[in-house]
């Protein structure tokens, strides 16, 4: 039986990110490299994760904290959100993702998006940023407590639906 690649593409990991994350091939596309570096995380092949870490954006307390961080961790999913530009084309892009975890036993959910640059042919993650929160706009008039209920029932909103 094959074993699927850690990253949710439904393909191979021979043939997905293990020919990435061991060299023999560079990514094509911002999000082919955010998927390689999920599972380098997942693998724990972090001298992969310091080596498509953008020259000016990697030190080396960087590469042993983020390998003692992400040994402590269970990945278990990677659900990627939205990709914008980081195509066989252009020399920058973002990555929107999701990485699902455990740690002692508790999930947690890494979401952020992800800066990536081309440079002499080779896909680099520059930096990440936590997502843009969206403001929510009511759209209709606030109900009151004290104001009657909008299901029509004639009782006050906290003694109704507001309850």
């Amino acid at each position: 039986m094959t074993e699927q690649c850690p990253c949710g593409s439904a393909i191979a990991f021979a043939e997905c990110c293990k020919p990435l994350i061991d060299g023999e091939r560079a990514a094509e596309t911002a999000e082919a490299l955010m998927r390689s570096r999920y599972t380098a995380h997942a693998t724990k092949a972090f001298d992969y994760i310091f080596e498509t870490t953008h020259p000016d954006s990697r030190e080396e307390d960087d590469r042993k904290g983020t390998a003692a961080w992400s040994k402590r961790l269970d990945w278990q999913s990677l659900q990627i959100r939205n990709v914008d530009r980081g195509g066989v084309d252009d020399d920058q892009g973002t990555v929107e993702f999701v990485a699902r975890y455990r740690k002692n036993g508790k999930a947690f959910d890494h979401h952020e998006v992800a800066e990536f640059v081309r440079e002499d042919g080779r896909w680099y993650f520059k930096d990440g940023q936590a997502p843009q929160v969206a403001q929510v706009v009511r759209k209709g008039p606030k109900i009151g407590r004290n104001d009657p209920c909008s299901c029509g029932s004639g009782k006050k909103y906290k003694k109704c639906c507001g309850k």
